[in-house]
């Protein structure tokens, strides 16, 4: 059995790439991880290089693939690791280049090992500790494994690592004042004037598909570089990623609009699993109060509801997100580290960390909207 590298995603052909998932989430498909290369938004001077992994049976079938990445910095992952680089650095080290398992820019949580036999995961991880060991790279690291990957990291001797991002349950609820119904009276009211405060004076668009217009990418794009601008120095994606994305998988778009006399001012993009709502991007022209909750989480709620998906997924960080329903869960990822001395660092700072995580969720469980009892 070979681990091969190959030059890109865009190298495999969709069919067999996307054979090797359910289709459930959007992030890991060819399409998505295709637009990110073939729009400059990764490769070249980014610093995300990419390297996937692969194993192909006698018949030259593609029967398991791991995304993943050649990195020089630590930018664009929100599992922030800059401490360890620098604690390594001063030690006389090279953190960088490291490899990066993941998808680029997205802190939305899904499968990192892709395999028809689940039983060939632990090669692939095993192909990507040799890689590292080829190169002289100081590290692997896997970022917002799904849940039932996590054991196969854990078995592979790879450092687990939590961290707390806030996502939104269906509990069933067939409307939005079904949900309402669960927070405390003081809560619900809030909330009913958030949604009515930042609906008045705009005429608020959910768009999907053909929905989607290249004058919509126009205004999504100026509002993505103002919010880029602002948390990152610079926006991650190029204008032609989002083209790419609208070509490739707009049935797994939701971009919500705000209109202010027919021109749009403010807008926040999602993606569309089979069992959530991601939210990724949002960005505004316009300072209009609690708008940024109506369009990122009120929106995606209502979304999610019709659609019938089981949760929302609002991305990484956001306390904001706990008053309007959003509930504090973990999120895993996984780090192997080549030298014997700077593991062991880690591993102790892991487990320190570790409590201090599972301490913070049972705390900010405790400051939920939700009626007590």
């Amino acid at each position: 059995m070979t681990v091969a590298i190959a030059p890109g995603v865009g190298s495999f052909g969709a069919a067999e790439w996307d054979a090797l998932t359910d289709g459930g989430n959007p992030f890991v498909s060819h399409a998505f991880l295709t637009a990110l290369e073939d729009s400059g938004s990764v490769g070249g001077r980014s610093g995300w290089d990419p390297v996937p992994l692969a194993i192909r049976d006698a018949a030259g079938t593609l029967v398991a693939a791991l995304p993943a990445y050649r990195k020089t910095h630590s930018q664009g992952e929100y599992v922030f690791d800059h401490a360890w680089a620098d604690a390594w650095h001063r030690a006389g080290g090279d953190y960088y280049p490291k490899l990066q398992i993941a998808v680029p820019f997205t802190p939305a949580t899904g499968p990192r090992v892709l395999t028809r036999d689940p039983a060939l995961g632990l090669a692939l991880l095993r192909g990507a500790e040799a890689l590292v060991a080829a190169q002289g790279w100081s590290s692997a690291h896997a970022t917002f494994i799904e849940p039932a990957q996590v054991p196969l990291f854990e078995a592979a001797g790879w450092l687990p690592r939590s961290d707390i991002q806030f996502h939104w349950t269906n509990r069933g609820y067939a409307r939005f004042d079904d949900f309402l119904a669960t927070l405390s009276s003081a809560k619900r009211k809030t909330l009913r004037k958030e949604r009515a405060a930042a609906q008045e004076g705009v005429e608020i668009r959910r768009l999907t598909g053909a929905g989607i217009r290249p004058a919509h990418w126009d205004a999504f794009w100026q509002f993505y570089q103002d919010t880029g601008a602002r948390k990152w120095g610079r926006p991650y994606l190029t204008r032609e990623a989002f083209t790419l994305l609208g070509e490739r998988m707009a049935d797994r778009i939701l971009l919500v609009l705000a209109f202010h006399d027919g021109t749009p001012v403010a807008g926040a993009l999602n993606f569309i699993g089979a069992e959530a709502l991601y939210g990724r991007y949002w960005g505004a022209v316009v300072d209009k109060p609690f708008l940024h909750f109506e369009l990122c989480y009120y929106q995606a709620i209502d979304a999610a509801i019709e659609l019938g998906l089981a949760r929302v997924e609002a991305g990484a960080q956001g306390g904001h997100k706990l008053a309007r329903g959003y509930e504090p869960v973990q999120t895993v990822s996984a780090h192997h580290i080549v030298h014997p001395g700077l593991r062991a660092a880690i591993a102790d700072f892991l487990e320190r960390e570790r409590a201090g995580i599972e301490q913070e969720q049972l705390l900010l469980g405790e400051r939920t909207p939700f009626r007590k009892g």
